[in-house]
């Protein structure tokens, strides 16, 4: 430290006349943004026509550059501008947030109702007309082991539940909804494959859902997972 102190003196000393010069130097440029090289993703056309890009469904660098914007907004990683899957199911979550029971589909009651929606795949708790658990992404059942539909009833809460079935498989913030289906956290990729029948959330959500809900709340479930036999249209009879 003595010899850096020294040599920045004798630095000092060496040129009194530029001590009293008023400075030229300009401040460090910020360095410049990667450049963006993703390719066009699954949910291009989707991207375009939210961010109000040409809607053509074929990537471009200025496309590449938007999508990446929302990404960071909207804590995606890695924030690459490719629009996959991870992209889009979080864009669903920001369309519905202003509003995620606008389509009517969850029902409106006085009392509070944990809505889940299959075809979004999305979780939210509504009293009557009022969110009071914005919407959150969710993994539902896989083909043959699917999250049963209808009216629930939460049963039982378990903070710290391991499953009987799936390997002691941890299932943090767990609250029962029907023979053993169940709200919990998970800490794998929630945007791949689907579960045993659980509604999964990342394991924030889970525990915020676990302060919100109580035993005996009522929950409600339509539609069907992207990607299963249920969400397929039943084939068109030609006589």
């Amino acid at each position: 430290m003595v010899a850096v102190l020294s040599s920045a003196l004798l630095g000092w000393t060496a040129a009194p006349a530029a001590a009293s010069a008023p400075a030229t130097s300009t401040p460090a440029a910020s360095a410049p943004a990667a450049e963006c090289t993703a390719r066009t993703g699954p949910y291009q056309w989707d991207l375009e026509r939210h961010l109000k890009l040409p809607a053509d469904g074929r990537q471009s660098t200025a496309d590449c550059v938007a999508i990446r914007a929302f990404q960071q907004r909207a804590g995606v990683k890695p924030a690459d501008g490719y629009a996959g899957l991870a992209t889009y199911r979080t864009l669903l979550v920001v369309q519905a947030r202003a509003n995620p029971n606008a389509a009517g589909k969850c029902p409106v009651r006085t009392y509070q109702v944990t809505c889940v929606d299959l075809d979004r795949q999305l979780v939210w708790v509504q009293r009557g007309k009022q969110v009071i658990y914005a919407p959150v992404p969710a993994r539902t059942g896989r083909d043959g082991e699917e999250t049963r539909t209808g009216w629930h009833t939460v049963y039982w809460k378990n903070r710290d539940h391991f499953s009987d079935l799936y390997d002691n498989a941890p299932m943090p913030f767990a609250q029962f909804f029907n023979d053993g289906q169940a709200f919990h956290g998970v800490l794998d990729d929630l945007f791949r494959g689907g579960s045993h029948g659980c509604v999964n959330l990342r394991y924030a959500d889970a525990e915020r859902l676990w302060r919100v809900m109580h035993e005996g709340d009522a929950v409600y479930i339509w539609g069907a997972k992207p990607g299963t036999w249920r969400s397929m249209s039943p084939p068109v009879s030609r006589g």
